[in-house]
């Protein structure tokens, strides 16, 4: 059995001990990731607030998948087209803030990012010269920057 069939099965088989239904595709992608695409009806409990518990989801299930197959694979999840939108409001959020820094020539913070959030922002932004991004902070306290560089 090839390691995408297997990632298929084991994914129907977390989605069935959550008592979600729903299908589940499963591709690899240019740099070797494996996408496991779901569709369900239960998209919100499956996302969750932020998306957090899709996170956590794919957490565990990049565990279970390790586990089996013997070796860490990079699994990303997306449920319906969630992780799209995302990407999109992201990077409309990125322009925002850093327009905003332009304007009041002061920094700008965004908190309560995951780090794959942040790194959607710190990509938007990383070919405008005008601003600099930086993460800082520990933990759950950790936030992203966006200073306006001096003229």
């Amino acid at each position: 059995m090839d390691s995408t069939t297997q990632i298929q099965q084991l994914s129907e088989d977390f989605l069935s001990r959550l008592n979600i239904v729903g299908s589940v595709t499963v591709d690899m992608d240019e740099s070797g990731a494996y996408r496991v695409n779901i569709q369900t009806e239960e998209t919100g409990l499956l996302i969750g607030f932020h998306g957090r518990t899709l996170e956590s989801f794919q957490m565990i299930l990049g565990m279970i998948v390790a586990k089996v197959i013997g070796s860490w694979q990079r699994v990303y999840v997306n449920v319906g087209d969630y992780r799209e939108k995302r990407e999109e409001a992201l990077m409309y959020m990125a322009q925002r803030a850093s327009e905003r820094a332009l304007a009041t020539g002061r920094p700008v913070e965004l908190s309560h990012l995951s780090s794959s959030e942040r790194r959607v922002i710190h990509v938007t932004l990383s070919g405008d010269d005008r601003v600099t991004t930086e993460s800082s902070g520990e933990g759950s306290d950790r936030k992203l920057v966006i200073t306006p560089k001096m003229a």
